[in-house]
């Protein structure tokens, strides 16, 4: 009996897998469980229970942005924010390294990446882009096993009260591939607590080994379902809880060894849990959807949402009613943690999902713009409880849906206008060229989704070239492929294994302290003082221990302390050399420093022996190091100085400095005004001349959550945390009653810094550009490079008043009027790679913009006026007739063609052909035919004929054309042009 359920199980397992769809009508209850509970009560009591009952520490949801985490464009699992603790690197001073229990709901985007539900989201009646997971972990091996299955069975039957018979649970059968034996461990618990023999399950690697990637942390799990089935007939079970015992590490071999500690990381889905208790079959016939559904249906007027899938929804309608309702929960969610749709990485994914949407509404629904937008207080009424920065940010993320709702359709209205011109060109069997849809495409210019241009084709029973757009999209993908930035150098690192053993051995976190270890003297000088340190072990490239390394060896230097800053809150790694005690004319050079953990690693380049308790002495480069602290206090004068202007609820996004710049990224409803940036600068170098103080003081985490103004990042701080203050003495910062936090920049902030402002000199915003929707990303320079970018724009704002002037006075000819042009492009080309203020570079453009249009403008009167003349002497030189074919002197095309213009204006009827021989050898040609000429005399076809015969080419219209040539007997050439048209007439 267990094995025939268990073969059912199996396959049930796999469909689900392939499309883990809620089969069936979603109306009818699933059984006669207690009254179905609100969702946002769910959450809570699973919250609740672990804290209440268990000691856990409930930690809030982290943002959706990952932290520091390359390979995941989302956080699409409860572990991401925990995974320093896993991999063993979390700094052992921060909150985190004290977490032993904890448990929270995570918001999970799955769209993109490994883990995309993105095209499957309205199909069916499960699938989510965005969702909500809950989780309980212990780190360290606070607990393990049996609490960890004991607690969830509690949980699951005496809380929300779901009847034992219709839960079933998997466990690790085993790999003898991997030499991984059965977890009978997990079994023999399940067993205890009272699961039946028949519904404990045996699955291998691919169910019931859980794994964070291709390396790193993993072990067995253990997966408890739900038998939506009831107990009539075969079991259809779903997933509700997965149980992952955190006991080995995949190596980049492909090996498994243990780990130095065990951890529990569990999940489950919140949606399907209150879809379970709320007795549906589907997560998106619980109270988590159906306000949205409500709001939907009231916004545009289709029908009611009735829950149908496949066939039987008709039209598409309900499968519309899940896409908009899911999209803008992800949206919301993405927004208010700073992702906005965009161009690349994270946040196309985010265009595509905004662009999902709007289709479905528009086009299904059909509802009217701005539906999308009008659903955001749903969500923030749903979810705003749960995650306040929705709350914070509705207005900002309503705003940002509507504009980008509105740009689509837009968009969508151009490409149908495109498409259609285009249609008028092909033949009844032509196919639709690739070129045209690429350009509407994501790729291209107006942003539609491929299968959108291939839907809107197929209405118009056109078919698409299938195979030029694939090698199109190859282009790209190869394009993109050798624009991708160069691989970095691999660095040298303290793996989990490494890390274990030194914490096996006791060894404490490398004492860093030294690194605040700097004073300002009398004559405004920095001095930095060695440190005395310890060498306690060496790694070699491959990261293998060593004793000792040789002449010429890239290594890691492990000390017990040092005065290097770790490259770590976007600050740069500081620089410099070690000796060794006795040894001060041999200089070790220090690359860079990084660290694991709380150790701090070395990279040193060995000029002679090293070995283990070598006592050494460490320098950092004072001039890397100054630079570094010059930008990091800039920082936070430019984080204070934009606050100051655009509002108090403005958020930084990022930043990373090195002594040559710094990079910032903020959030903003709209670009930044010169005015804006001018404003910002003027706050920023007003504290510089007050040459305010700068305070630091380490004081305890908890000090720091509540105080108005306060700023932080998504960040783990050590605890104590240091805290600087420009202006006003940490302490009083720090009172609530005082509000100088509201005042002065007052940040959270592990880094470097100057002990008085004057020393940044000044500070440029050089660029200013929009890195997403909703994020603007400004590189800044100071000190003397702003000084220097502030005379360069100085000077290029004196030859635009230069050229202004010119132009005020007027051009004598045609030849000073397009130099004027020529120098008013050269000084737009200029102001665009020029090292200068943004807000100067803006304003000066704008003036270009305006001078480059007065001044063809000038050009295209004087050569009216020119043309004007040369037709009046042409006509009193030609008899009135069918056909003026000549020679005449102009400057360019575009004179020559008015000329022709002219011409044909004066004497209607006539058609006209002109040649301009030049000084450098070449001959100008143009000519219009006459309107009432024979339908086969073109004019590109003209012109064509006597540049050809030059040596040229020629382009144009019917009407008119134009082209060039070289040849030494203009006469042939005229004769030629006489005859072809004599012939054609």
């Amino acid at each position: 009996m267990a094995a025939s359920v268990a073969g059912v199980a199996r396959r049930l397992r796999r469909a689900l897998r392939r499309s883990p769809s809620w089969l069936g009508p979603s109306r009818k209850p699933l059984s006669t469980l207690p009254p179905p509970t609100q969702g946002s009560a769910v959450r809570d009591a699973f919250l609740s229970f672990f804290r209440d009952r268990h000691g856990h520490r409930l930690v809030p949801s982290a943002s959706v942005r990952p932290r520091g985490d390359p390979s995941l464009l989302f956080v699409n699992a409860g572990m991401n924010q925990f995974k320093p603790i896993f991999l063993g690197t979390v700094d052992p001073r921060s909150e985190m390294a004290g977490f032993r229990r904890v448990a929270n709901s995570q918001k999970c985007v799955r769209a993109g990446g490994r883990h995309n539900d993105l095209e499957d989201v309205g199909r069916d009646l499960s699938h989510h882009t965005f969702f909500e997971m809950l989780g309980n972990w212990a780190f360290g091996g606070e607990y393990f096993k049996e609490e960890a299955c004991t607690m969830a069975w509690e949980l699951l039957t005496r809380v929300y009260g779901i009847p034992e018979d219709r839960l079933w649970v998997s466990y690790f059968g085993g790999d003898p591939k991997a030499g991984l034996d059965p977890d009978l461990e997990s079994r023999d618990i399940w067993l205890s607590l009272g699961v039946p023999s028949n519904h404990v399950l045996s699955f291998g690697p691919q169910e019931n080994f859980w794994e964070m990637g291709d390396t790193g942390p993993c072990g067995p799990c253990t997966e408890i379902h739900y038998d939506l089935a009831g107990g009539v007939g075969a079991p259809q079970l779903v997933e509700l809880w997965n149980l992952v015992f955190m006991q080995h590490n995949r190596e980049a071999d492909g090996s498994l060894q243990p780990l130095p500690q065990q951890h529990v990381d569990t999940g489950m889905g919140l949606e399907r849990l209150v879809a379970v208790l709320q007795g549906r079959c589907s997560t998106y016939d619980t109270d988590l959807f159906s306000p949205l559904f409500h709001a939907i249906h009231q916004g545009c007027g289709a029908p009611p949402y009735l829950g149908r899938v496949g066939a039987a929804d008709e039209g598409h309608t309900d499968t519309a009613y899940r896409v908009v309702a899911d999209h803008i929960r992800t949206l919301s969610v993405c927004i208010a943690d700073g992702v906005s749709p965009g161009m690349s990485g994270a946040p196309l994914v985010l265009r595509r999902i905004l662009r999902r949407a709007v289709r479905f509404s528009t086009e299904v629904l059909r509802a009217p713009p701005g539906l999308l937008g009008s659903l955001v207080p749903v969500v923030v009424e749903t979810l705003g409880d749960a995650y306040p920065e929705l709350q914070r940010n509705s207005a900002q993320i309503a705003s940002l849906v509507s504009e980008d709702e509105a740009a689509f359709l837009d968009s969508l209205q151009r490409g149908r206008r495109i498409i259609d011109r285009t249609l008028k060109r092909l033949g009844p069997s032509d196919l639709f060229p690739a070129d045209v849809a690429w350009s509407l495409s994501l790729s291209g210019n107006l942003g539609l989704p491929l299968d959108l241009v291939e839907l809107m084709l197929e209405e118009k029973g056109v078919q698409l070239d299938s195979a030029g757009l694939a090698q199109l999209v190859q282009e790209e993908a190869q394009l993109r492929a050798h624009q991708a930035e160069p691989a970095q150098e691999q660095r040298l690192c303290l793996n989990l294994h490494a890390l274990g053993e030194l914490q096996h051995r006791g060894m404490t976190p490398t004492d860093d302290s030294p690194k605040y270890s700097y004073s300002l003297q009398p004559t405004g000088e920095y001095e930095f003082g060695p440190c005395e340190a310890q060498v306690l072990q060496l790694y070699t490239e491959d990261g293998a221990a060593v004793a000792t390394v040789g002449p010429g060896q890239r290594c890691g230097l492990l000390l017990d302390r040092t005065n290097f800053y770790a490259e770590q809150g976007g600050q740069a790694s500081d620089r410099g050399y070690l000796v060794r005690a006795g040894h001060q004319d041999v200089l070790f050079p220090v690359a860079q420093a990084q660290v694991w953990g709380g150790f701090i690693l070395h990279e040193v380049l060995a000029s002679e022996h090293l070995q283990v308790g070598d006592k050494v002495q460490l320098h950092v480069d004072k001039a890397w190091r100054l630079g570094c602290m010059e930008k990091h206090t800039a920082t936070h004068l430019l984080s204070w100085a934009l606050r100051q202007t655009l509002g108090p609820s403005t958020e930084q996004r990022g930043s990373h400095l090195n002594p040559e710049w710094l990079r910032f990224d903020v959030a903003t409803q709209a670009p930044l005004t010169p005015e804006q940036l001018r404003t910002v600068e003027g706050t920023v170098q007003e504290a510089v001349q007050q040459d305010e103080a700068v305070y630091t003081a380490e004081v305890p985490l908890v000090l720091t959550a509540c105080v108005p103004g306060l700023r932080s990042l998504d960040e783990v701080y050590p605890d104590p945390v240091r805290v600087v203050s420009v202006g006003v003495p940490v302490a009083r910062a720090l009172d609530p009653m005082s509000q100088a936090a509201l005042q002065a920049s007052v940040e959270l902030c592990c880094g470097t810094h100057l002990l008085r402002t004057g020393a940044v000199g000044d500070l440029v915003i050089i660029r200013e550009s929009q890195l997403t929707k909703g994020t603007t990303r400004l590189l800044v320079i100071t000190g003397e490079q702003a000084q220097q970018a502030r005379e360069v724009g100085k000077s290029l704002a004196q030859e635009v008043d230069v050229a202004a002037e010119r132009l005020n006075r007027g051009s004598r000819d045609l030849v000073e009027a397009h130099q004027l042009s020529k120098d008013v492009g050269r000084l737009t080309k200029a102001m665009d790679r020029a090292v200068m203020p943004q807000w100067q570079r803006r304003e000066l453009q704008a003036r270009l913009k305006l001078l480059q249009r007065h001044a063809n403008t000038a050009i295209r009167k004087l050569e009216l006026a020119q043309a004007a003349v040369k037709s009046q002497e042409l006509l009193k030189q030609h008899e009135k007739g069918p056909l003026i074919v000549d020679t005449v002197s102009a400057q360019s095309l575009s004179v020559l063609v008015k000329v022709v213009r002219q011409l044909c204006e004066r004497a209607p009827g006539t058609s006209v052909l002109l040649l301009s021989p030049q000084p450098v050898g070449s001959v100008l040609c143009a000519c219009q035919v006459a309107q009432g000429a024979t339908p086969a005399f073109t004019a590109v076809a003209w012109a064509l004929a006597v540049c050809s015969q030059m040596g040229g080419k020629a382009w144009g219209s019917h009407v008119v054309a134009q082209g060039t040539g070289r040849t030494m007997d203009l006469d042939a050439a005229l004769s030629a042009a006489r005859a072809y048209a004599l012939n054609q007439l």
